[in-house]
């Protein structure tokens, strides 16, 4: 369906749940960090909280046509 085709209530919601899943990985980037900073072996949670960030921001180039 090419993007003029979506409704208006689509649009709103597909906003939504980017905004949601961008911020649910913002969130588990912070703990993961959060967790290294107490953890004797801090590289594997440092290295998940740059997966969530990078997920963070990749998650908001998508688009409705993407899918």
């Amino acid at each position: 369906m090419p993007a003029d085709e979506h409704s208006p209530e689509f649009l709103r919601g597909w906003e939504a749940a980017l905004r949601a899943a961008g911020d649910w990985h913002d969130s588990k980037a912070k703990r993961a960090l959060v967790l290294a900073k107490r953890s004797r072996f801090p590289k594997n949670l440092e290295r998940e909280a740059e997966l969530h960030k990078d997920a963070a921001e990749a998650v908001l180039t998508l688009s409705p046509d993407d899918v």
